[in-house]
């Protein structure tokens, strides 16, 4: 700085010392001896240029200066302010992470509560009459103090179990006899109330002898020898069967959170775990034959490979790598994060998501984004907004003339799905104000206009023959007035695709029962999909199921 104001100085004195030069060159011009070509008007002229380009490059210099200090400014005001959000992104971490121990504490805290009454209640004579047996069983007080073995813990936790099955009083029967067969009937029987039935199931789990041997045996015919893969999905009766094994070892799951860590050994024993192995080592070369897009992130094979694998324990004895590429095969099931949980692959989700984004299933991909807590590394607004351009994509075909009237009718219904399928997802995760719905919600109706003009415009009238009289004349076609003929048109009624996103996808939360909300109801005679595409062959998403 103080350099610029010894250049100012010294540039306010170049007037004066011109002056000085004009008095010495009129000394000098009186005294020549010759004639001068030089005029003092032009060296006057040569030094006010000077002055004036000094002048001017001296204001630029100036400007730059204080452009750079202010740059210098503003740069560490951007830093401070980074700074100070880095911090407050981690107090707000932190607090969450705080708030989320300490409600998982009070789960526990209530659970456990919850336990000890149930093991506490008054004693309650069960009449044979509600259980079909002569003898009569009555609930004991739960002896606080360490157990011995499971057998002795067993007996007493089936004593309150049987108080509470006031419902179903069979189904404790039915584990007290580890009659899998009969289980699978009573499940399959119980379809309208599958909701109480699944809720019991793991009380009445704690009746059996060896519940995990009892799980283990209701896995059988799960791949039946005499039907082949393909036909497997189109067998409704399997496909029970199946959604059944699922739900019953989901259910032995529950029942083993609610042990103490000895008793769950004691179920989950070593000849149980070599049993479970065997039966996924026979299950895995079956899974080699599925297409990761088969059934559209709904795959009954896929999950229940990985749900033996996460209740038994045995995931360890697997490759990561090859249960990494099942992951995306059960993207669309309610149970899907809380088994990527339980199988210790939450650190592969932002691949998962990869996955799914790169197959063009994006509403799973935003589902488990907020399941997992990644929607800073995969925009929710961005995936939905990237769907839906894809499928409006798929249905503009390149060759409109080329294409028949049914099937540009399919690619607007799939169109019609996705706008349904996205609005659905912001409203259940509230998007709102990031994506409005607006905009969406005028394309659907007009997609549905568009569709209800073409239905119209492209209905035929059938032929109608004329009925003989009965004089045996007048057997040619009858001209009707189509002009005057009210019922010319049948009036139908435009029938759309059902809102594909009807169920929403369910995040596991804590509550204060013993059955986590995600094991909500389910229909077990619900068709097996086999994955839905748009008319260029892109993968449209259809409703979550169970």
């Amino acid at each position: 700085m103080e350099d610029m104001q010894s250049v100012s100085t010294l540039m306010d004195c170049t007037t004066s010392k011109i002056h000085q030069l004009q008095k010495a060159f009129a000394e000098l011009e009186s005294h020549r001896a010759f004639t001068l070509n030089l005029k003092w008007k032009q060296l006057e002229e040569h030094f006010d240029g000077l002055q004036r380009s000094f002048k001017r490059r001296f204001t630029e210099l100036e400007e730059q200066e204080k452009e750079f200090e202010t740059k210098i400014v503003q740069s560490k005001e951007l830093l401070e302010e980074r700074q100070a959000a880095v911090v407050t992104k981690e107090q707000t971490s932190l607090e969450r992470l705080q708030e989320k121990r300490d409600a998982a504490v009070s789960v526990i805290a209530i659970a456990l509560e919850k336990q000890r009454k149930t093991y506490s209640i008054e004693p309650v004579v069960i009449n044979s009459e509600d259980q079909g047996d002569p003898s009569f069983l009555e609930a004991k007080p739960m002896v606080s103090g360490a157990t011995e073995n499971y057998t002795e813990d067993n007996s007493k936790h089936s004593e309150n179990a049987i108080v509470e099955l006031k419902s179903y009083p069979q189904l404790m029967k039915l584990c007290q006899d580890m009659d899998s067969e009969g289980l699978h009937k009573f499940i399959s029987d119980n379809l309208k109330n599958l909701a109480a039935v699944r809720e019991e199931i793991p009380l009445a789990f704690r009746a059996a002898g060896d519940p995990a041997s009892l799980v283990l045996d209701s896995l059988k015919g799960f791949y039946p020898s005499e039907v082949s893969m393909s036909d497997a999905k189109k067998d409704p009766n399997l496909l029970g069967l199946r959604r059944t094994c699922i739900m019953l070892m989901e259910c032995l799951s529950i029942l083993l959170t609610t042990l103490e860590v000895d008793s769950v050994s004691s179920i989950i024993s070593e000849n149980v775990k070599q049993r479970a192995k065997a039966v996924a080592e026979e299950w895995k070369p079956k899974l080699d034959e599925l297409d990761i897009d088969a059934n559209n992130g709904n795959s009954l094979e896929a999950h229940a490979f990985l749900q033996l694998l996460a209740t038994f324990v045995i995931n360890s004895n697997f490759n990561q790598d090859d249960l990494f590429k099942l992951l995306p095969m059960v993207s669309r099931r309610r149970q899907a994060a809380d088994l990527y949980r339980s199988l210790g692959l939450s650190d592969r989700m932002p691949g998962v998501l990869d996955v799914l984004v790169s197959k063009g299933r994006h509403i799973d991909a935003v589902n488990l984004a907020f399941a997992f807590e990644l929607t800073e590394w995969f925009s929710p607004v961005s995936l939905l907004k990237s769907y839906l351009s894809e499928a409006s994509k798929a249905s503009s075909p390149v060759k409109p003339g080329n294409a028949s009237p049914t099937v540009h009718n399919d690619v607007n219904e799939k169109e019609l799905a996705a706008l349904k399928s996205v609005i659905k997802c912001i409203e259940d995760h509230k998007l709102q104000e990031q994506y409005p719905v607006d905009p969406l919600q005028k394309r659907i109706l007009q997609l549905e206009k568009a569709k209800a003009d073409k239905k119209r415009a492209t209905e035929v009238v059938k032929p109608q023959t004329k009925r003989p009289r009965a004089n045996g004349v007048g057997n040619g076609s009858r001209v009707t007035n189509v002009a005057t003929d009210k019922n010319f048109y049948a009036r139908t009624t435009d029938r759309y695709p059902q809102y594909v996103y009807d169920r929403p996808y369910a995040y596991p939360v804590a509550t204060d029962t013993h059955v986590p909300s995600f094991l909500g109801t389910t229909a077990y005679n619900v068709s097996h999909g086999h994955g839905n595409f748009f008319g260029n062959g892109y993968h449209y998403q259809a409703a979550y199921l169970h």
